[in-house]
């Protein structure tokens, strides 16, 4: 049961349902039977700079609806792999995470706002400049956290399209890009130095030697060792 706006409703819930709650809106639920659930809870500011930055609309009159026992398999989706990535507490994804969170917030306005939102439409990828320079960024500040507003104010636009025009000129995410460059840094140093792998894996990005092994084996198929040894 779920009571909202002194409205009633009631219903089983099966796995993948959720409901979507406004900002400054009460609820009351009951559980029947004990049960384990995933909240996510998404600054009403910062869903409202989303949707300023992406769509050009008012903050001021954004309205989300609330919606009771839904099936949205794309929020599930969004939703799990914020999860996974801050259970794994993996620093050095951090980028990942600001790209879900970015691309939750304009699910939520194009699917649960009021009025639905126009999405402004930015086709052909990065310019040459523009390019060049985040790249430049990136490789010149590896072993820094990077961010991903960082990077879009290099660009000149909000972090949602700029990660949509990034991986339409190199075919893959922010995210993925950064991880690669790290990976091949660590992949001269391992080689061309007698560093310790805990310092390279800080001079790398990394948060540690575990953190290094783990992001080298899954894009090398090798551990940081085997690879300085072959």
């Amino acid at each position: 049961v779920q009571v909202e706006a002194g409205k009633v409703h009631a219903g089983l819930y099966a796995r993948g349902h959720l409901s979507v709650l406004p900002a400054q809106r009460s609820i009351f639920a009951r559980w029947d039977a004990p049960d384990h659930f995933l909240q996510v809870r998404v600054n009403s500011c910062f869903v409202g700079q989303v949707a300023q930055e992406v769509m050009g609309q008012d903050a001021e009159r954004l309205e989300l609806l609330p919606e009771f026992q839904q099936c949205d398999r794309n929020l599930e989706a969004i939703t799990l792999s914020l999860l996974a990535e801050l259970e794994q507490k993996n620093l050095g994804r951090a980028l990942y995470v600001e790209s879900l969170t970015n691309l939750l917030a304009v699910h939520l306005l194009r699917q649960y706002a009021a009025v639905k939102p126009r999405l402004k439409i930015h086709r052909g990828g990065l310019s040459k400049r523009q390019l060049v320079a985040v790249l430049e960024y990136i490789d010149s500040a590896l072993e820094q956290p990077i961010k991903l507003a960082d990077l879009a104010s290099l660009s000149g636009m909000s972090q949602y399209h700029f990660s949509h025009q990034f991986k339409q000129s190199l075919g893959i995410a922010p995210y993925q890009y950064l991880l690669q460059q790290r990976i091949e840094r660590a992949k001269q140093l391992l080689k061309q130095t007698d560093q310790p792998i805990s310092e390279i894996a800080l001079s790398c990005g990394f948060n540690s030697h575990s953190h290094l092994t783990q992001q080298f084996r899954k894009l090398t198929g090798l551990t940081p060792r085997a690879y300085r040894m072959g």
